[in-house]
């Protein structure tokens, strides 16, 4: 059985025209604006501000920085620089201090009489703090492995 999947969903239908209905808001809302600047203000001074009006709210109509409308844009810029950052994972200070230790890595074949449940939890430790800290037992066995031989 075949189903037909929608193709792009993410074009708006255009209303008026070439027009949205977000568009065709922005641009009634423009005459509006210059309605009302029209019959309160004299005649150089409504060319005067109702030229950036214009320019603002075509900037609203039709520019798409990266993709969005202008409006979505500044609400999400506003939002950025109000709302506290939240940082997820932060480096401690005291890590960037230490120096982590050169450690010679070599095969160790461990008999089964060193290998216990504190050995093995202690090279987890080892591991875990990539080599900031260690366990005594862990020296101890390294230092009899480079004994043997």
């Amino acid at each position: 059985m075949l189903i037909s999947v929608p193709q792009y969903i993410d074009v708006e239908d255009k209303v008026a025209g070439p027009l949205t209905v977000k568009q065709l808001g922005w641009m009634l809302a423009l005459g509006i604006i210059l309605l009302i600047m029209w019959n309160t203000l004299s005649g150089p001074s409504f060319f005067i501000l109702g030229l950036p009006v214009v320019l603002i709210f075509l900037a609203l109509t039709f520019y798409k920085p990266y993709g969005q409308p202008l409006g979505s844009f500044v609400v999400f810029a506003v939002m950025f620089y109000f709302r506290p950052k939240i940082y997820t994972w932060k480096r401690s200070p005291e890590r960037e201090r230490v120096a982590p230790k050169a450690v010679k890595v070599s095969n160790v074949h461990a008999t089964n009489s060193e290998l216990t449940s504190e050995t093995l939890h202690g090279l987890a430790q080892l591991l875990d703090s990539e080599g900031t800290t260690h366990s005594e037992d862990i020296d101890e066995i390294l230092k009899r492995h480079h004994t043997k031989k």
